[in-house]
Parts: structure tokens; sequence; C-alpha cells
């Protein structure tokens, strides 16, 4: 199996896109920009991207999947809403999630509303291979796993999305709380 680890220059670079993109945004950041900072030339960066915006979505699913539990799944069901939650949060506090949600809205909402994404896709197998061990152990509900998975991912994505919309009502700590109390009661074991 081929080794999928970016090469040093494609670490260089997808970090010199997001300081570029936390100090000037999506939209006023250039390919020039990137390759400046990174200390390349554009035709070095476009080896490894053809564009900006596929250099976009590269840094995008990094910093995404960045925030992803390692280790194997949990052994309990407080365990692993702890888990879902605990990445939620991570997410949410991304300095690049506040940078695309304040700068460039409409970039954000397009990979909530209307497409899937890489770093969706590598999260909904993640966690459908969570939820299935879960069920096999006995502490998720029975269900196809990808739809429960699938649901788990809206639910958070959501929370993640418009959690500033309610801080007046939820500041962090309570946001964490109710997220626990949604996706341990969408999980739960049903009673007999």
């Amino acid at each position: 199996m081929p080794d999928e680890r970016p090469s040093d220059t494609e670490t260089v670079l997808l970090d010199a896109a997001l300081a570029e993109v936390l100090a000037h945004g999506v939209r006023r950041t250039t390919v020039s920009d990137i390759a400046r900072r990174g200390g390349v030339s554009r035709q070095t960066l476009y080896r490894y991207w053809p564009d900006a915006q596929a250099l976009f979505a590269a840094l995008v699913t990094r910093e995404l999947l960045a925030a992803l539990p390692p280790g194997s799944a949990a052994t309990s069901l407080p365990a692993l809403v702890g888990e879902l939650v605990d990445t939620a949060d991570r997410i949410r506090s991304l300095p690049l999630v506040h940078r695309l949600r304040d700068t460039d809205p409409e970039l954000f909402s397009r990979y909530i509303l209307e497409r899937l994404g890489t770093s969706q896709r590598v999260i909904h197998a993640a966690l459908a291979t969570r939820i299935s061990v879960g069920q096999d152990a006995g502490f998720v509900r029975k269900g196809d796993a990808r739809r429960l998975a699938a649901m788990v991912l809206l639910i958070a994505q959501s929370a993640v999305q418009s959690a500033p919309l309610v801080t007046e009502w939820m500041p962090p700590k309570a946001w964490r709380v109710e997220l626990t109390r949604a996706l341990a009661g969408y999980l739960a074991v049903e009673e007999p």
C-alpha cells in the first residue's frame, strides 16, 4: 500500500495556506500568496493541486480529520458519546472553522448544505465503524450503522455550525451538555 502521508512540501504549503486563510479569508488568498509564504514557486504548488479550490479543499480536509479521535472504538455508550462530543467541540473550536464562518460563509455553507466533502465521507465511515462496534457490544441501539452514522453526523454538524447562533442561551459548557444528551438519547439501546 502506498504511503498516503503528505510530503514535506505539501505540509509546508498547507500550513502556508492555513496562515493565509486565517489572515485574509479564502476569497482574498491567492495561490501566489500561499506559494510565497511557503517559499516555493506557483509551479511547485501546482504539482500538488490543480487550482486554489483543490488546495483549500485539502486544507479543510486536513484540519477536520486532525480533530478525529485516534485509537480504537469506545467500549461504552458514555465513552462513545464523549468521543463524539469532544470531536465536535474540537471542530467547533478550530480557527479555520471560525474564519470560514466569518469571512466565507457561502463556502462554509456549500459544504454543509450542498455537497458531501472528503472529510464528511471519512467522518461518516469512522462513525459507522464505531457505531457498529457499539452495536456488536450491545451498548448502541440496533439499526443500519451507516444510517445511524449519517444522523449523528447531521446532529453534530448542525450543532457545530449553529453554535454561535445560540451562545446567548447555550454557552460552550452547556452546548457540550446538551449535545451529549442528544447523542446519548439517539444512540441508546431502546428499552424493551
